[in-house]
């Protein structure tokens, strides 16, 4: 054998077990997903940096409104995002029993699963909606469940409610909880807005109280008070990746790889990871990167 020959050959060795010494990195394009607040915009950024090292080109199409995102997905304009449970059990499929955070996730992963979308494995991170008031409010003080605000609002008290633009149309929103507490907010007390703008107007006096997110990082730092859901009117919301099953078969990594992740939030994680954007001011990027880093992916 010559040279070139022994050449060729060693290096042809040292690439075969190169090759099965090394994980495979994955190859192709993913679309991932995501809403318009600060949740959302962490968790679509997390999931692009995370597929990105496992070696895909990760198109991130976020800031999209739910019934759009939803749309997408079923379309194939993208490929995965994250969900809520009760968002896809009420919103989607239009259940209105009242169900546990298991049974839920069970429904909408069988009812989606019919659809050819994959619900992989859930977070503990419930980010069910709440209602927060803040102290010192003579309007609000008084009140310590939704049925206390529900009977104010009968009582012709003009409680000013910041919404998001999706919440008053809602059957898991305000329609919903209305009907189930029996009362009417009133169009004149009901102000939808961007989320962003939602706590500045409560913490000024110019709301007095507003449909949050029970994972939002403000309410902590702000003080706030959860009024009490006595009636168990809002479903569990558990932030859950949802993939394309065409995608999934395609790339069945996919599920390892975020369950890596998704096992491991809770809502004591995403309320520091949305208070360090939406609080400390620190940019999505380097909050999803330190959330990575620190969890060793």
């Amino acid at each position: 054998m010559n040279f070139m020959s022994k050449l060729a050959k060693g290096l042809l060795s040292t690439a075969l077990a190169l090759a099965v010494a090394a994980p495979a990195m994955a190859e192709g394009k993913i679309t991932v997903g995501g809403k318009g607040f600060t949740e959302q915009l962490i968790i679509a950024e997390m999931t692009k940096q995370l597929l990105e090292k496992h070696g895909y080109t990760v198109d991130k199409k976020d800031g999209m409104g739910t019934k759009i995102l939803r749309a997408a997905l079923e379309n194939g304009e993208v490929d995965l995002y994250w969900e809520y449970t009760g968002t896809s059990l009420i919103t989607f499929n239009k259940v209105t029993d009242r169900l546990s955070p298991e049974e839920t996730y069970e429904r909408v992963k069988q009812m989606d699963g019919e659809k050819g979308l994959v619900w992989l494995a859930p977070s503990k991170a419930n980010n069910t909606y709440a209602f927060v008031v803040r102290p010192g409010n003579p309007k609000t003080d008084n009140l310590n469940t939704i049925s206390d605000m529900a009977a104010a609002y009968r009582d012709g008290v003009e409680i000013q409610m910041g919404t998001s633009a999706e919440f008053p149309k809602r059957p898991d929103g305000l329609l919903g909880l209305e009907e189930t507490y029996e009362f009417e907010a009133g169009r004149a007390n009901v102000h939808p807005m961007d989320l962003g703008l939602t706590y500045p107007a409560l913490a000024n006096g110019d709301l007095d109280t507003i449909s949050a997110q029970a994972t939002d990082g403000q309410i902590a730092a702000l003080n706030l008070r959860v009024l009490i859901d006595d009636k168990g009117f809002f479903p569990n919301y558990a932030l859950t990746p949802v993939v394309r099953k065409e995608v999934l078969d395609q790339h069945p990594d996919l599920k390892d790889t975020l369950e890596a992740v998704s096992t491991k939030l809770d809502d004591a994680t995403m309320q520091r990871l949305n208070s360090e954007v939406a609080v400390d001011k620190k940019t999505v990027e380097a909050v999803a990167a330190d959330y990575l880093t620190s969890i060793g992916m």
